[in-house]
């Protein structure tokens, strides 16, 4: 197949900065939210529903000059498991992570149990990962499963 000027979108490399790729294309805003991307003025590519062979459609991030701090790769992999993140450096990958579920999960989301004592009480919510496939979570206070569809997240 051959590509014309019309067909192709360019998108410049990133001298510094971090990018988020394979997000499954549902998930794409609530990373933006989890990184509250709506209140930087650091230049932003995202796009969605991208073709992926691994995960069907996908989407991705590139933050310009930024470097996502690490203690937001938990709470990113609860929603995109599958996810690879890169550090770019000088326009090359510096750093390559695969996500991972985490065993514990603290903060970042809240208790499916709306009478937990995190949602009342100035308490960090506190969670141990009971499946990592379906994404199931036990709070350590009330002991409620919350699953993914379930998730809501909080800063």
């Amino acid at each position: 197949m051959k590509r014309d000027d019309k067909t192709v979108l360019e998108v410049s490399a990133l001298e510094n900065g971090t990018v988020i790729d394979h997000i499954p294309a549902g998930s794409l805003f609530k990373i933006i939210n989890i990184l509250s991307l709506d209140k930087i003025t650091n230049r932003i590519t995202f796009g969605t529903n991208l073709e992926s062979k691994r995960i069907g459609t996908k989407a991705l991030i590139k933050i310009a000059d930024m470097e996502v701090d690490r203690h937001y790769l938990s709470r990113i992999a609860l929603f995109a498991p599958e996810a690879r993140l890169s550090y770019i450096k000088n326009f090359e990958v510096a750093e390559k992570i695969k996500l991972t579920v985490p065993d514990t999960i603290e903060g970042g989301v809240r208790c499916a149990n709306p009478v937990c004592v995190t949602n009342h009480e100035k308490v960090t919510p506190k969670f141990d990962v009971v499946d990592k496939s379906r994404i199931t979570l036990r709070c350590r206070y009330c002991e409620k499963i919350t699953t993914a569809d379930q998730f809501e997240i909080i800063k």
